[in-house]
């Protein structure tokens, strides 16, 4: 009847959530390798990049090389081992678009639950997209989603907090009329987020102090590849594996040190 096929449930083969990195990444390697599965991707934002979207805090950054952090199958371009929020947000959109997966994203998708049938061996994922319930059926259900909240970030209680004059910022949410020029700014912490931000922050604000409960190591690198400057002239398929193994080996020797 017309009510049935009205109220049966869109199934795709494969339904990822996240149209990120990990989600992109996912989407394209079915399209290469099981290209007559459907594949839809879902994404409760409006854009994708996830990450490379979200963050818009000066200084934003790749804390990992880009040789490493780029996808094995999909080469990162000319030789800058540490990239930019904006270029690495324009690799992954070109990536997303050279694959066809950029017309697999559902945006405004918020995925707020999901059950398994195994009579059925399909999952059935709950799904608010604007303010609107629907429901997919799925075989398999790839989450993609990242590990930490979107929309609340962790904000710690500090006595004081309340009564503070001054402008109290957090860099997941970070107002882009912010104007701390000729400005005393205190960064809380030294993760890679403080890293990139105080360098970027300190030639325009007035003074910059980090707080740091522990101290760390950092270490300054160039920020182009040598090697991958060397190699330039060998094709792609010969380079590039021999660059991203060299910063892997040198990544995974770092932290035996």
């Amino acid at each position: 009847s017309l009510d049935a096929v009205t109220t049966t449930p869109e199934h795709v083969d494969v339904l990822i959530v996240g149209a990120g990195l990990s989600g992109i990444g996912a989407a394209c390697q079915l399209r290469e390798h099981v290209p007559t599965k459907s594949v839809a991707v879902l994404e409760a934002r409006e854009a994708s990049g996830g990450t490379w979207d979200l963050f818009k805090y000066p200084g934003i950054r790749s804390d990992s090389d880009m040789f490493t952090f780029g996808f094995s199958w999909r080469p990162w371009p000319g030789d800058r081992a540490l990239a930019d929020g904006p270029l690495i947000l324009d690799y992954l959109r070109t990536v997303a678009e050279e694959y066809g997966v950029d017309e697999l994203i559902r945006y405004r998708h918020k995925v707020t639950g999901a059950s398994w049938d195994s009579e059925t061996a399909h999952w059935t994922v709950d799904i608010d997209h604007d303010g609107t319930p629907t429901t997919m059926t799925a075989g398999f259900l790839w989450g993609c989603s990242g590990y930490y909240h979107y929309d609340e970030p962790y904000a710690p209680d500090f006595p004081g907090a309340d009564s503070f004059e001054g402008t109290i910022v957090h860099p997941q949410h970070w107002p882009e009329d912010l104007d701390y020029a000729g400005r005393k700014v205190v960064v809380i912490g030294s993760g890679a987020t403080a890293v990139t931000l105080v360098p970027a922050m300190a030639p325009t604000a007035g003074h910059v102090t980090m707080l740091q409960r522990s101290p760390s190591y950092i270490l300054s690198r160039p920020g182009r590849d040598r090697l991958a400057t060397a190699l330039d002239r060998l094709p792609t398929r010969v380079s590039y594996p021999v660059v991203r193994w060299a910063n892997i080996l040198l990544t995974g020797g770092s932290y035996q040190v």
